[in-house]
């Protein structure tokens, strides 16, 4: 057999550290998608880090580095099929581009595993994990910057996280509240983002729109029994 003349332990150790770092960053990333309840979540993360650095492993085992850069172009290229199938467009808005950006980073750490840059790989990990959680709060504060209507034509949206046995109920709830705040509803979408878990997305017909009076709203819906987080934010059709 081939194998009993070319196995080599220490190659062999090698590649026992590479995949075990891309399964370990991979997971770190992996959860915070999985606490977000996002569609690519641990497992998938786990598998495009570990993936990727098992081809560069490879490719480095049997052509050195040139061979790894090669197959790094072809697993960045590749990951874009993967993210493409996350990205879902619901009427004019578009979802899952996070999600496909972070595939595309774990793919990254695992081809840093791979070519056993370990210590590049964790600070690769830390910066995709600060980008995911800690610019967060930056995010929704610029989201809730009132936006000039006579230059932008804004859409705003309520989005609430409920369990799935309470959607019905809450759903009606969702539109009564936001009519009884003086912004009607114009179209309310049903997202399943697990088994037990679904997102209600109302889209408000255009309206002036208050930051505070939305926050107070979101608020007064977060506190419903079946709901488990709630929130606004809004876009807009120019630059």
């Amino acid at each position: 057999m081939r194998f009993l003349t070319t196995f080599q332990m220490a190659d062999f150790f090698d590649t026992l550290v590479s995949l075990s770092t891309a399964f370990v960053f991979g997971a770190l990333i992996g959860a915070e998608r999985q606490y977000r309840l996002r569609t690519a979540g641990l497992r998938t993360n786990v598998l495009v880090a570990v993936g990727a650095a098992a081809f560069v492993d490879l490719a480095m085992a049997l052509a050195n580095a040139d061979g790894a850069v090669r197959v790094i172009a072809y697993v960045v290229s590749g990951i874009g099929f993967l993210g493409a199938g996350v990205i879902m467009k619901e009427g004019t808005n578009v979802r899952g581009l996070n999600t496909a950006a972070t595939l595309w980073s774990s793919a990254a750490v695992g081809c840093c595993a791979g070519a056993d840059m370990i210590a590049q790989a964790g600070a690769l990990t830390v910066f995709v994990l600060a980008g995911n959680t800690l610019l967060r709060p930056l995010v929704n504060a610029i989201n809730r910057i009132p936006l000039d209507e006579g230059a932008a034509e804004a859409t705003y949206q309520v989005v609430l996280t409920v369990d799935a046995d309470a959607m019905s109920e809450l759903r009606d709830t969702l539109s009564e509240t936001l009519e009884k705040a003086h912004y009607p509803v114009a179209d309310i979408d049903i997202v399943e983002r697990t088994d037990d878990v679904v997102e209600i997305i109302a889209t408000l017909v255009s309206n002036t729109v208050e930051s505070k009076e939305l926050d107070a709203v979101t608020s007064e819906l977060e506190c419903m029994p079946g709901v488990r987080h709630a929130t606004w934010d809004s876009s807009t059709s120019n630059d």
